[in-house]
């Protein structure tokens, strides 16, 4: 887990890990989910259309709905959900083969959050293997909503031990021209 404080950007992403164990005993301060988000909001969009929205649930009512969307039970150890969705329809589209920018601006805010979250203390894990249709029905969002990925929020179980990160080397993946 990370703290905020000196911590310089490289650490920051080097620290980061999915953490699938939360403590239900510790709840997110508002001021802290409101830097999350505010990071969040100042993530870059293609045309600056900021074509998302976020979606906190803590309420125990709604998060029961949502739960079944994923299969795995160890997301309701975390005393929030974080889902972002946007709209297909106000997203940039390039005139020339239609490309919608709707799934990287997606990501980079989904990043955004992530890395802020971690910042801040919070464990989190990037959720893409869901039932949207289920979250669509829990929050009752129109169809033209693409629910893109969601991220459980809390701060990390004690028990809760980050993986070492296993990563191809630079050699691997870069070429210089």
């Amino acid at each position: 887990m990370i703290e905020g404080g000196t911590m310089d950007f490289c650490d920051l992403v080097s620290n980061r890990s999915s953490i699938r164990s939360f403590d239900m005993s510790r709840a997110i301060p508002q001021e802290v989910l409101n830097r999350i988000l505010n990071a969040g909001r100042l993530a870059p969009s293609a045309n600056n259309l900021q074509p998302w929205h976020f979606h906190v649930i803590t309420s125990p009512e709604v998060l029961e709905k949502i739960y079944p969307c994923y299969k795995r039970d160890w997301i309701q150890s975390a005393p929030c959900l974080m889902i972002v969705s946007g709209d297909r329809n106000s997203a940039w589209v390039r005139r020339h083969d239609n490309y919608n920018s709707i799934e990287t601006d997606l990501t980079i805010v989904m990043d955004h959050l992530i890395l802020a979250a971690a910042w801040e203390g919070l464990g989190s894990c990037w959720i893409a293997a869901f039932d949207p249709g289920i979250i669509r029905e829990a929050l009752q969002l129109d169809r033209n909503i693409e629910i893109y990925a969601f991220t459980p929020l809390g701060y990390a179980a004690p028990d809760a031990l980050p993986s070492p990160k296993k990563r191809k080397s630079l050699e691997e993946i870069t070429t210089y021209y």
